[in-house]
């Protein structure tokens, strides 16, 4: 149980970090709280500069991927056999046979995840008033299910071209995600696991309350692309 403590509150700390307010105030010398929607995340900064919204964006997904992934590894050394991966024919035999700690490599993992996603959305650096933890939960989402995240990013990409809002897409495949992680990875995961998940998407879908009352009073801003 201790270890699940450890890796929350490492998880939480890096995913913490505000790179966006970071780069707007290391390049431009200003407060990313303070341009647009007051958001710290990529889409707001790139608002102001492109560039450097797209190095928040790396960034902040990077974050989430690097949490899961650390805890994946703090894993593999304490107990090799719980990263033994397995067909979905083999896993309950793997499952009776497996060693203590097997059926944690996952659990432990999305903990990961959603820590990150929390870190980034309550940091404590910025009195715990953050992002919408989007693109770090892309980044801890890769790491634990890098075909469910294709699936969901397609999703995405249709939404917001079909409806020309970003705020839907990334509602929506928020939502999809520990649904089509179940169905692709369910020999790896266990009702603990898709309920971190759960937990997860449910985190970033509520940051988007204000986008979710402006949509259903039809003033959300759209998605436009500038022609020259």
């Amino acid at each position: 149980m201790a270890l699940y403590f450890i890796v929350a509150f490492v998880a939480y700390l890096l995913g913490s970090i505000p790179f966006g307010y970071i780069l707007m105030r290391v390049f431009r010398g200003e407060d990313v709280r303070a341009i647009g929607s007051g958001n710290i995340g990529a889409t707001n900064v790139a608002r102001k500069a492109p560039g450097l919204g797209v190095a928040t964006l790396i960034l902040d997904a990077g974050k989430g991927f690097v949490a899961v992934t650390a805890a994946m590894e703090i894993m593999r050394r304490l107990h090799p056999p719980a990263a033994v991966l397995v067909s979905s024919e083999q896993w309950e035999s793997f499952r009776q046979v497996a060693r203590p700690g097997a059926q944690h490599f996952y659990l432990i993992a999305t903990v990961a995840a959603v820590f990150a996603i929390l870190g980034h959305v309550f940091p404590v650096w910025l009195k715990f008033k953050g992002g919408k933890g989007v693109a770090t939960g892309v980044g801890a989402f890769v790491a634990l299910a890098p075909k469910a995240v294709l699936i969901v990013l397609l999703i995405f990409v249709v939404i917001v071209a079909a409806f020309r809002y970003i705020s839907l897409g990334s509602i929506v495949a928020a939502a999809a995600f520990p649904i089509f992680a179940w169905l692709l990875y369910r020999y790896q995961a266990s009702p603990a696991v898709f309920a971190a998940m759960v937990c997860a998407s449910a985190l970033i879908i509520a940051k988007h309350h204000q986008n979710i009352r402006r949509l259903l009073a039809g003033t959300e801003h759209r998605f436009e692309l500038k022609h020259r």
